[in-house]
């Protein structure tokens, strides 16, 4: 699952109302998660760095951030170094807060850290809004004080 290459950054999709929705795909999800997640640690943030945190060949990072400028998700300087646009730092940040909440809550059902993390990695990408909502809404009441 970690090793998927992508070619297409968005899909469309018919909601339950036939109208056409665009999705961004989990794997563009998981890229601009770890570029911000990369920023808020290092600051600077290059294709290398995204490559070593996802354990990622270079040649597989370099068209996924092709396709993420393309796209209009990330900003690539003539020095290489990676920031993420106005749409990219949305999706990144929402992606972000939906692994940490989901991360919480399984830790608190006794679930241990590691498994939490990898888990809430999964779940964040499929989970619906609304759901997503009703959990937070639901953790926050009964921990946070």
């Amino acid at each position: 699952m970690r090793k998927k290459w992508f070619y297409d950054i968005i899909v469309s999709e018919y909601d339950k109302k036939g109208i056409i929705r665009m999705k961004i795909l989990e794997s563009a999800e998981n890229y601009l998660e770890t570029i911000l997640i990369l920023q808020k640690r290092n600051g600077d943030v290059r294709s290398i760095d995204i490559a070593s945190e996802l354990e990622f060949t270079k040649a597989s990072v370099s068209v996924a951030m092709k396709h993420l400028r393309e796209n209009g998700y990330i900003e690539m300087d003539k020095n290489g170094y990676i920031t993420l646009s106005e749409a990219g730092l949305s999706v990144a940040e929402a992606v972000y807060e939906r692994h940490t909440i989901l991360t919480n809550v399984l830790k608190s059902l006794g679930v241990p850290e590691k498994i939490a993390k990898e888990d809430a990695c999964r779940m964040e990408h499929i989970i619906s809004e609304e759901t997503f909502e009703a959990i937070k809404k639901h953790f926050y009441a009964h921990t946070v004080k």
